[in-house]
């Protein structure tokens, strides 16, 4: 996720990338070539007593954040951070009451709220075309990452990936939520649930179901994607699909019917890192996600996980697959040439 913002912070005008830290030798040679001004760090204690830096990134996996975070707020800089904020919600909240307790931003990529097609779905909401909205469904199912490709501290994916979704039906419902229950599948025999659907009520009574798992045609020829939204109202529809390439919207209301494609523009950090920087500059927040919607996706969706496991998944298919699927996605590279196990800026 680094290199994915720094790529956005080079084309923005907004930023000059001044320093970079990270453990890995070769990854810091990366960053040497890419970024020939900036400064190159083995260890991050000179970025964070550096006064001439306004803001740090902080794109590490959820068990080293916490620390991050709180040097980043101790020497008064803004930080933009991967999501979830810790490896477990008691210290999230903690960390919740010590930004807001802050004068500094701390902005959370939880991408999907800088989407165009989520915008337009929510201002044709907004104009009363579909009348009340009284049902959210989001389906997300990709062959994404597997068991023991690395994102242990992320929890299995339906709090690693799925919490955006637990997000984007209570930003759509705004409301939070009321009851839920959550179904999962152990697919090829492993310990956690690979694939997950939950549905219940918002407090406000619009009604929900979401549906993520990371199991959608791993060694079909062709990789398939199933990933939508479907915000049903009591007068009309108004839903998108996409396939990571492209985003159609497709809005059903009472005076209109409209149709729009456009590129589906990946994480969209090029909208997070102009919303963070222009908030920077205006002393106020524009519009960037915050912590507490964050912390409040990743505890739904841990209890929804959780109630997903108490309902005793069941099995199907076998460690051989698995380990097959494995051996096929070692062979497998990413846009940035990297083994596809690496793949989170696409596939969460």
């Amino acid at each position: 996720m680094g290199r994915g913002f720094v790529a956005a912070m080079q084309e923005s005008g907004l930023w000059e990338v001044a320093a970079v830290y990270d453990i890995s030798g070769a990854t810091r040679e990366l960053a040497r070539r890419n970024l020939p001004a900036a400064k190159i760090y083995d260890n991050p204690d000179a970025i964070f007593s550096d006064p001439s830096i306004d803001a740090t990134g902080l794109f590490t996996l959820a068990d080293a954040r916490p620390e991050q975070i709180r040097r980043a707020l101790a020497t008064h800089k803004h930080v933009l951070a991967e999501k979830p904020l810790a490896a477990d919600v008691e210290t999230e909240w903690q960390l919740v009451r010590e930004i807001e307790a802050s004068d500094r931003f701390v902005a959370v990529n939880l991408f999907n709220r800088n989407a165009w097609y989520h915008k337009d779905i929510q201002r044709f909401i907004a104009g009363g075309e579909i009348g009340d909205l009284a049902v959210i469904r989001i389906c997300h199912m990709t062959p994404g990452h597997m068991p023991l490709e690395g994102h242990d501290p992320e929890g299995p994916p339906f709090h690693d990936c799925g919490m955006h979704y637990v997000d984007v039906a209570r930003w759509y419902a705004q409301s939070e939520y009321g009851t839920w229950h959550a179904q999962g599948l152990r697919m090829w025999g492993y310990k956690d649930p690979w694939w997950v659907q939950a549905h219940g009520t918002f407090a406000n009574g619009i009604v929900f179901d979401i549906t993520q798992g990371f199991i959608y045609g791993h060694l079909a020829k062709e990789q398939p994607h199933n990933c939508y939204v479907d915000a049903i109202g009591t007068k009309g529809v108004a839903r998108m699909r996409h396939d990571f390439n492209k985003a159609t919207v497709e809005l059903h209301g009472v005076r209109e019917t409209l149709q729009k494609t456009a590129p589906f523009n990946d994480k969209k950090l090029d909208v997070m890192v102009d919303v963070f920087g222009r908030s920077i500059l205006a002393g106020k927040n524009l519009g960037f996600p915050q912590a507490r919607d964050s912390v409040v996706a990743s505890e739904v969706s841990w209890a929804m996980l959780n109630d997903a496991i108490v309902n005793v998944p069941p099995v199907r298919g076998t460690p051989e697959e698995m380990e097959q699927i494995l051996e096929h996605r070692r062979h497998m590279v990413n846009g940035f040439g990297l083994p596809v196990k690496s793949q989170q800026l696409i596939e969460t």
